[in-house]
């Protein structure tokens, strides 16, 4: 039986998780959040970059997976990547980091006795050695979650149009309109697996009418609100 477990990360902005699945468990969809992942999995290191779509993760080939999700915008700085060069990839840490600083990391978590803390002390190893996010930018994902517009949030953060975008490309991936949408589409996410119905979700989380909420989740989603809630 598969098991997932999360609790918030002593690292500010992030929560640790792990996950174990049985042997030949098939594809599992993931659903664009505009955060990133370190993942480690029997020998192996991997970030997962943003997402502007959903991402289909291949048949599980390992059974023990451990990971620190980092808020939108936190990753980049502790890891030394601007977040646009990890858009929808999935890429293992030595492509980032020196290969023996990732043998080294890898082993050490291979050999702890809790995988999920020892993953957490290298990202708050990472955090003392490059430093926190930008404030500015924490203050745009802010912004925008709670349903500003883009206009609003260049305003509230002191940036012209053109460095948010730049800024924006940087730490999360893509502009501050496809943020703002996944983040949207993240809330609307939330009500419809608790049962809200479309219209109601449509009306109360930032989208035009239900039509356009249903857009949204075939371009973000691959799949319809009535599918979800199916599911």
């Amino acid at each position: 039986m598969t098991g997932y477990r999360e609790r918030a990360s002593r690292l500010d902005r992030a929560v640790v998780w792990s996950r174990t699945v049985p042997a030949h468990t098939g594809p599992v969809t993931v659903f664009p959040d505009g955060c990133m992942d370190l993942i480690w999995t029997e020998g192996t290191l991997m970030v997962a970059g943003p997402d502007d779509r959903a991402f289909r993760a291949p048949t599980a080939r390992a059974s023990e997976f451990a990971g620190i999700r980092f808020a939108p915008g936190t990753a980049p700085t502790l890891l030394g990547i601007p977040a646009v060069e990890l858009l929808n990839q999935r890429v293992d840490l030595a492509e980032i980091a020196p290969s023996r600083t990732t043998r080294a990391l890898v082993d050490q978590v291979d050999n702890a006795p809790d995988r999920v803390a020892a993953l957490e002390a290298i990202a708050l190893r990472f955090a003392a050695e490059n430093g926190p996010a930008d404030p500015a930018l924490t203050a745009v994902v802010d912004s925008l979650s709670a349903g500003a517009t883009v206009a609003e949030t260049a305003a509230e953060t002191g940036m012209s149009a053109r460095m948010l975008h730049r800024r924006s490309l940087s730490a999360f991936g893509y502009g501050p309109k496809m943020l703002a949408r996944v983040l949207r589409f993240q809330r609307a996410l939330g009500a419809v697996r608790t049962g809200v119905p479309a219209a109601r979700i449509a009306a109360t989380t930032g989208f035009a009418d239900q039509a356009h909420l249903s857009r949204e989740f075939r371009d973000l989603a691959g799949c319809s609100v009535r599918a979800l809630q199916m599911g």
